[in-house]
């Protein structure tokens, strides 16, 4: 049996949840499903949700998979920065893998929403604007966990000269739009989001700040 460095299965886990996010939404877009923090009235959210059946059920069979990866992904970023830091560096480490695993829980939480609205809609539509606040708010907040994550690895990696400077970089734009968008997420519980460009490019950049932490770790 070959053993695989839990570095190496870093990076690999990081390419992974990248491609399965991209999966996930793809399923969405092609099943109709309304995601939180989309543009949609409080109506036509309920009318997509009580349309959605057993539809519901496909794009979270994939959530489990992609929290195990970016649970991975830190564990192993975590462990080469730590053995390469001093006390700054480990301390920004441990911020950036405490971002992921709380963006997990979060995260979590939000699908498990989802469902509650979906179940609402099919049962009792007077309810659903509860549970689709609730889950639009979550999912804004969500971001900023994915910024605390960026902002730590990215300090981190920085310091120690363990990324180049086109990623740094790429980390703290990133952060700084996830960040933004998050303090909006009071403002968003109906579904209209007037900044949600600011959060998709944030999130597209923190999935290419993955994309390159991953390469990066499977070069160690």
């Amino acid at each position: 049996m070959v053993a695989v460095s839990i570095t190496a299965l870093a990076g690999a886990a990081g390419l992974g949840f990248v491609l399965l996010a991209v999966v996930i939404n793809v399923v969405y877009v092609r099943v109709g499903l309304p995601m939180p923090g989309a543009r949609l009235s409080l109506a036509a959210a309920t009318d997509a949700l009580a349309g959605a059946g057993t539809k519901i059920k496909l794009p979270s069979v994939f959530a489990p998979a992609g929290w195990l990866c970016t649970t991975l992904f830190a564990a192993g970023l975590l462990g080469a920065l730590w053995r390469s830091g001093a006390l700054e560096s480990n301390s920004w480490a441990l911020v950036g893998f405490a971002g992921v695993l709380m963006q997990n829980a979060a995260f979590m939480v939000v699908e498990a929403l989802r469902f509650g609205a979906a179940a609402a809609a099919r049962q009792r539509r007077d309810s659903v604007a509860g549970w689709w606040a609730a889950g639009n708010v979550l999912f804004g907040f969500n971001q900023v966990f994915l910024a605390v994550a960026v902002l730590g690895f990215t300090a981190a990696g920085a310091s120690l000269g363990f990324i180049p400077a086109w990623h740094a970089w790429l980390g703290w734009i990133s952060a700084a739009l996830l960040f933004a968008s998050a303090t909006a997420a009071p403002y968003n519980a109906d579904g209209t989001n007037r900044i949600a460009v600011i959060g998709l490019i944030g999130w597209l950049g923190w999935a290419a700040w993955i994309v390159a932490y991953a390469i990066t770790l499977l070069r160690l």
